[in-house]
């Protein structure tokens, strides 16, 4: 058996920076044990899985070891492939995913895409959160995924080394530790998941469905510029629009090729 692969990195217009994605390219659905065994065998925070339904595409991300409901910066890579591979002449794709369709359309920045607003609420910190991450959060909220950790300061977020392990027995998919931004980005921001199998995730689509509306409230704007402070460092615009929000960002290919097995 064999599949198309292509290896982008999302988010960055900068060559090894940003979050690397694979997209698989497939004919019809492959099976689920199928998926989970290439993401693994891909090692990449997520790997994304398409198969063409009549004009759009039905798409799935895996992470090594987990199937995810949503995935930012693979959704961003996988469009690319359809708009800049598959049809250049189209100017958007739609995406059907467990999410809900979602729509991705070519921008003066690379494209933007049309995301679900995750709200947040108030939550108390679970214990071990401040021991885990090594800092003590101003403010704690819950996504409905994630636990949300605003810190002091942007330098305060940089800085961080977290204990993972510690994180990974937290009870929630992930935790996002945010601070107000330095220079032209409004707000800076870094993911942690390993229970998911990604320890640190570089540029994270998903988090900022709920940065978003976050920061909106906090700093009376709908506009944002966020950058993500991983390692391989990351940025995005994001643009509320009621219970949606645009996502909007680059993605440069690396590698295109033929998976078999």
């Amino acid at each position: 058996m064999e599949a198309r692969l292509f290896q982008l990195a999302s988010f960055t217009s900068r060559r090894f920076a940003g979050n690397p994605a694979a997209v698989m390219l497939f004919d019809s659905d492959p099976p689920s044990d199928l998926c989970q065994a290439l993401a693994a065998e891909n090692n990449l925070a997520e790997t994304a899985f398409l198969v063409p339904q009549g004009e759009d595409y039905r798409l799935r991300w895996f992470t090594p070891t987990v199937e995810v409901p949503l995935c930012g910066h693979a959704t961003l890579a996988s469009a690319a492939v359809v708009l800049e591979r598959l049809a250049p002449e189209r100017e958007q794709v739609v995406f059907h995913s467990a999410s809900g369709p979602l729509t991705v359309r070519r921008s003066g920045i690379g494209y933007v895409m049309d995301f679900p607003v995750r709200r947040c609420v108030p939550a108390d910190a679970p214990a071990g959160l401040s021991e885990a991450l090594g800092a003590v959060p101003e403010e704690v909220v819950w996504d409905g995924f994630n636990f949300v950790a605003r810190l002091a300061s942007a330098e305060a977020v940089r800085r961080l080394v977290p204990d993972l392990a510690a994180i990974a027995r937290l009870p929630a998919a992930g935790v996002i530790v945010t601070a107000p931004g330095e220079g032209d980005h409004d707000c800076v921001s870094r993911y942690f998941a390993p229970a998911k199998g990604i320890p640190e995730d570089p540029v994270t689509g998903g988090a900022h469905c709920a940065l978003a509306p976050f920061w909106s409230e906090r700093l009376g704007k709908t506009e944002l510029h966020a950058f993500q402070a991983s390692p391989r460092g990351g940025e995005m615009w994001c643009r509320l629009r009621g219970d949606r929000v645009d996502l909007e960002g680059a993605c440069l290919f690396y590698l295109e090729g033929v998976a078999r097995w």
